[in-house]
């Protein structure tokens, strides 16, 4: 497994695409949810790849803060349907929270999880911050997690 953590100003155009294509895959087709998900906030953006091959499997976005929140945030979070078995999706929370501490000491992480997802946020130190909404459709929760 490969791991790369890039701005979006080196990101090459195939991994643009790719990114863009495993982000369509699985928000999109996959959950059946229209939405636009080229949303302006990648060129602000570090983005968290995992390669198996030359293939993204894993992937994330990691907002500064006041990019999309107030405080730095995580999103985007996504595993390919192929390698969900695999705890990648564990292996790339440990990594973006790695780089945002490194990079942003003492920030507080705040993310949007889909609520089916709370016990998973839980298990890297998130906590429930207010009440649910939907968002595209889908049951949504503020969750946060303080910097370290």
């Amino acid at each position: 497994m490969t791991i790369e953590i890039l701005p979006f100003s080196k990101l090459t155009s195939t991994q643009v695409y790719d990114l863009l294509q495993l982000r369509s895959e699985v928000f999109v087709v996959e959950q059946d949810c229209v939405y636009q998900d080229i949303d302006g906030f990648d060129d602000k953006a570090y983005h968290v790849l995992f390669y198996e091959d030359k293939t993204v499997v894993a992937y994330s976005r990691i907002l500064p803060p006041g990019a999309y929140f107030e405080e730095l945030s995580i999103g985007r979070v996504i595993v390919k349907a192929t390698h969900r078995k695999l705890n990648l999706g564990h292996d790339l929370m440990d990594r973006s929270i790695l780089f945002c501490n490194a990079n942003y000491p003492k920030a507080i992480i705040k993310i949007s999880a889909q609520q089916y997802l709370i016990k998973f946020y839980e298990s890297h130190g998130f906590q429930i911050d207010g009440e649910g909404y939907l968002e595209d459709g889908i049951p949504h929760i503020g969750m946060k997690l303080m910097g370290s």
